[in-house]
Order: C-alpha cells, then sequence, then structure tokens
C-alpha cells in the first residue's frame, strides 16, 4: 500500500532526469503514471522499465497547445481519469551571454519552460473543471525562481523559471474557490544532461572550475525531489494550493555546504549524470 493508491499522475518530460525519477517514486507509491516526451523512442524506453499496466507512453510537445490536449484526453481514456499534472518538462540555452545566444534557441526555451507550463495548466485545469475533480497540478521551480537568484549566461531558463513562479501563484488563486491545488516544486540542483560539462562553450570553460565545485557541493539525486513530489501530489496538500516545496531549501544548503569536506575527503560526492 502507498500513499498515492488508485491515483494517475500525468509527468510530462519524464523519460529521463528528474522527470523519471518522479515517475517511478509515483508507481512505489501505488499510482499509475503516464510518460511523455517529444522522441517516440525515449517514451517506449522509459515505458518499458516500469511494471506492467502501470504506465502509458505518449509522445507530445508542450508547446503545443493542442498536444496538451490531447495527452489530457489520452491519459483520461486509458486509466479512467487523472488526479495529478505534473508540468515537469525543460530545457536550459547553452552557457552564453545574449550577445552569443542564438534567437531561435533562446525562444525554444520559452516555448518549452514556459508556454509548455501554460499549455499543460490550460489543459489539465479544464479536464479538472469539466469532471469536477479536486486535482493538483505541480510547476517545476529552479534557479531563477528566488529572490535574488540570478543565472547570467542561462539568461532564458533563470528567466522562465522565475516567470512559472509568478505563473504558478498567480493561477492557484484563480482556482482557489474550485478546489484546484497549484503548487510549486523546486528540485535543487541535479547533475541532469542539462547541466553536463562534456562539450563546454567558451564562456562555461572560462567558468568550469567554479560550476564544478558548486555542482559538487549542492547537487542531489533526483530522488530528494521526487519525495517532495509524492508529498504535493498526496492527501497532505488537500484543500492546499499556492504551496511551495524546495529541495534545496535553506536548511538543506547549510547541510550540504557543512558536509561537503566531509564528503570530499571520503570520495562521497555523486557526479552520476541522471
Amino acid at each position: 500500500m502507498g500513499i498515492l493508491d488508485h491515483k494517475v499522475a500525468v509527468i510530462t518530460g519524464s523519460t529521463r532526469g528528474i522527470g523519471k525519477a518522479i515517475a517511478h517514486e509515483f508507481v512505489r507509491q501505488g499510482a499509475k503514471v503516464v510518460i511523455t516526451s517529444s522522441s517516440n523512442a525515449n517514451v517506449q524506453a522509459a515505458v518499458a522499465g516500469f511494471p506492467p499496466g502501470t504506465a502509458f507512453g505518449f509522445v507530445c510537445d508542450v508547446a503545443s497547445t493542442a498536444d496538451m490536449e490531447k495527452l489530457v484526453a489520452a491519459a483520461a481514456n486509458r486509466f479512467g481519469r487523472i488526479d495529478c499534472f505534473i508540468n515537469n518538462a525543460g530545457i536550459s540555452d547553452p552557457f552564453r551571454n545574449i550577445t552569443d545566444s542564438d534567437p531561435d534557441v533562446w525562444g525554444r526555451v520559452i516555448d518549452t519552460n514556459l508556454k509548455g507550463t501554460y499549455n499543460g495548466c490550460r489543459a489539465a485545469i479544464n479536464y479538472f473543471l469539466r469532471e469536477n475533480i479536486p486535482g493538483k497540478i505541480i510547476n517545476m521551480a529552479g534557479s531563477g525562481t528566488d529572490s535574488g537568484a540570478n543565472t547570467p549566461w542561462m539568461s532564458a531558463y533563470g528567466s522562465t523559471k522565475a516567470a512559472i513562479a509568478r505563473f504558478t501563484f498567480a493561477v492557484a488563486q484563480e482556482y482557489k474557490q474550485a478546489g484546484i491545488s497549484v503548487m510549486l516544486l523546486h528540485p535543487g540542483l541535479v547533475r541532469t544532461n542539462m547541466l553536463n560539462t562534456d562539450n563546454p562553450t567558451p564562456e562555461l570553460s572560462r567558468q568550469l572550475a567554479t560550476f564544478s565545485t558548486i555542482l559538487d557541493v549542492f547537487a542531489q539525486p533526483p530522488s530528494v525531489a521526487a519525495r517532495l513530489a509524492v508529498q504535493l501530489a498526496s492527501g497532505w496538500s488537500d484543500s492546499k494550493t499556492g504551496v511551495y516545496l524546495s529541495a534545496l531549501n535553506g536548511r538543506r544548503k547549510k547541510w550540504l555546504l557543512f558536509s561537503y569536506p566531509f564528503r570530499k575527503i571520503t570520495n562521497r560526492i555523486d557526479r552520476r549524470t541522471y
């Protein structure tokens, strides 16, 4: 028995990294999940890693309003209902200043992260209202969300995360009386492909030593964020909205900073890419 028994969750961008970890933790807690990506091969490979009958795959582009509406319809048709929708899909711009950036790449980050979150929320809320379900939506925060958390050389990514936070709290107020919970989760710093340093840009090469140290100190496995996502999707958040949980809150930051010398000396720094 798990705390998410009989629940159904749609998780965008869930074939790897944080989204995949959340999906597996949801299934361990009794939920069924819908796995999504823009790549059919990635979706099929990810679904194969779940127990039979617990995961359904759907290929979509979160930047497409029509695709998000089709995703909700397909998920509800497959599992009979949707209880939770997690807008996890996200990309980042390369580590460059804006004068060296590609405007098309910069725009794709906005389309995927911010517009994708809007599309997911819109489709999910329309479904919850139509079916009279007190559903839950979890949007993903990140660097740029908290006050003073600037993101130089990743201006598109940081801008989307700041905007997603304001958007989340606005929508939470809009649908508070409808019983729909709209919440924000900061997954912390996780070594995903988004933070891969194998082929650094010239700017990242100049900052690589500092960047690598920051990762060693503060990076955590995605399981930390996954457990918080379960908490938000569980009965703990019933009748709550506008909730913000962070896997890298003040207390956690202090612990990671304090423990860093010991983890370094004992070779206990996790440098895996998830």
